[in-house]
């Protein structure tokens, strides 16, 4: 696998280490992070949705926090033995969970639902006025009458 070196970048730089830390981590997948199975959707201009599959679990078991530029959902089950169930096969997991998610900047959470084992987060970019490109009109000079040297002529 293939390391890329983003030093030379980092001295020409500021503010982009977020964004070279990132790229450095796509080359290297995590496969604990498989569990729950996700959909990130766009439903709007700027608005985003996060869709995970989070069957056997309640709102009480998931938390969902978003911090700077990371969006963090868990879930963790209640410990419940089942004394009087005996399992002849056990294929539902109930098994913690922790799934990440970066964020890009101005992106903030709306809303969390939870619908038939799907939890839904919605996400919208709202840039502020100060950030939007705006319109700067060109105001036309006053004509004058051009200005005369006085001088004499000999």
């Amino acid at each position: 696998m293939r390391h890329i070196d983003y030093s030379p970048l980092y001295r020409s730089t500021v503010g982009f280490d977020r964004l070279f830390n990132m790229l450095d981590g796509i080359g290297q997948p995590d496969q604990s992070q498989s569990y729950p199975p996700y959909n990130i959707e766009r439903t709007g201009e700027n608005a985003y949705r996060i869709t995970m599959a989070v069957a056997g679990f309640d709102e009480s078991e998931l938390s969902i926090e978003a911090r700077e530029h990371a969006l963090t959902v868990k879930g963790e089950k209640s410990a419940e033995v089942d004394k009087d169930v005996d399992y002849l096969y056990r294929g539902i997991a109930k098994r913690a969970f922790e799934r990440r998610f970066q964020l890009a900047d101005y992106v903030e959470v709306r809303g969390a639902s939870l619908k038939n084992g799907l939890l839904h987060i919605d996400l919208v970019r709202e840039i502020p006025e100060t950030m939007k490109p705006r319109r700067i009109d060109i105001v036309a000079s006053k004509s004058e009458a051009p200005k005369a040297i006085e001088g004499q002529l000999n």
